[in-house]
């Protein structure tokens, strides 16, 4: 006897289900035993205490009634839906998102075929560009060397590359998108539970929709689920840059008859912009991440190699190349903030 069979019976809601009990013809043997098990169960209704008596849930309901769906229907369900209309959403985003492909794969061909030596000068000058430092342009050096000198420099390009195509993508669609929420609050409140949505869905379930779209062969598939996971924080700390803008300086700029396009540019984005480059370290950082675990739909990188650790029980090649991953953070992350403090800088002395 089901658990919530009284909750049936009581309402008057057997008929409901098609369980009446009507009879025009003899009863099988089957509902002969099951009467006789609901009749030698009468008696368990009543002693049903409250301390046992289980959550109401699809799979419960479903036993007392059979017209209520199950929660594997639930999910079937949506599944179906989604497969149905995968043509359609194949149809409109594999041109839309052919240029990502384009672009992930003349990144990693530059990356990896470049000289390392030429590599390693035009990394030092963007290093030295960013941060003024030679004590970090050393740093860095002498992490690439040793990525090198352990035969994971390819590995190590390879999620540069990635990285740098994504979060620039990510810079250049989050940003006016943070810009659009400053300026509109309806914007912004409906926004705001999209990107709680993809800050807080696990980053395996990214890559599920994905794989329906998409052949795993396609670099789109891996670029679109770093994409997605990495460009929150940029949108959201443009957002609340702009916004924390003092209201005297806007007041001061429209006195000077500026229009908004030069409020803009000349007066919001400047003053944001320390809170725009935190956002870029946050979108950089996540797009680390999310790379790893792009390597199980064949993105490459370092992520293969610790993918390949935990596959084969190589305890030794999943460390080695976890440090890997440990130094290019390392490295993203000191050139992103060296970047943010010289910019925090030359904010704060133009502003006095």
């Amino acid at each position: 006897m089901a658990a919530y069979d009284f909750l049936f019976d009581k309402t008057g809601l057997r008929d409901w289900c098609g369980e009446s009990g009507n009879q025009d013809g003899p009863m099988t043997m089957a509902e002969l035993l099951a009467r006789k098990n609901n009749n030698a169960d009468a008696g368990s209704e009543s002693s049903l205490s409250l301390w046992d008596l289980p959550f109401p849930s699809l799979d419960q309901l479903n036993e007392a009634c059979s017209s209520i769906a199950r929660t594997r229907d639930l999910t079937k369900g949506m599944e179906s839906a989604f497969l149905g209309v995968k043509d359609s959403l194949k149809f409109v985003l594999d041109p839309i998102t052919q240029p990502l492909s384009w672009l992930l794969e003349g990144a990693l061909y530059v990356f990896v075929e470049t000289p390392w030596w030429l590599m390693l000068i035009a990394l030092l000058a963007i290093v030295y560009l960013a941060s003024k430092s030679f004590k970090l342009m050393a740093f860095v050096g002498s992490a690439i060397m040793f990525l090198a000198f352990i035969d994971h420099y390819e590995y190590a390009m390879q999620t540069l590359s990635i990285i740098f195509v994504c979060a620039i993508l990510c810079v250049i669609f989050g940003v006016p998108i943070g810009i659009a929420m400053s300026r509109s609050n309806w914007l912004q409140r409906i926004m705001i539970p999209v990107l709680d949505m993809l800050q807080t869905l696990p980053t395996f379930v990214y890559l599920i929709p994905l794989i329906f779209l998409f052949s795993v062969t396609e670099p789109k598939l891996y670029g679109i689920a770093i994409i997605l996971y990495a460009i929150v924080p940029v949108v959201r700390l443009t957002d609340l840059g702009i916004r924390l803008v003092d209201r005297e300086v806007i007041e001061a700029a429209d006195a000077f008859g500026m229009t908004k396009r030069q409020k803009l540019y000349n007066v919001e984005i400047p003053l944001a912009l320390p809170n725009i480059m935190a956002g870029v370290n946050q979108t950089i950082m996540m797009s680390l991440a999310m790379v790893v675990i792009a390597s199980l739909v064949s993105a490459p990188g370092l992520g293969v190699l610790v993918l390949r650790g935990i596959r084969n029980l190589e305890l030794g090649v999943g460390l080695v190349a976890g440090l890997g991953i440990v130094l290019l953070a390392i490295i993203l992350d000191r050139v992103t903030k060296a970047a943010l403090a010289r910019i925090n800088a030359s904010s704060s002395v133009s502003s006095h």
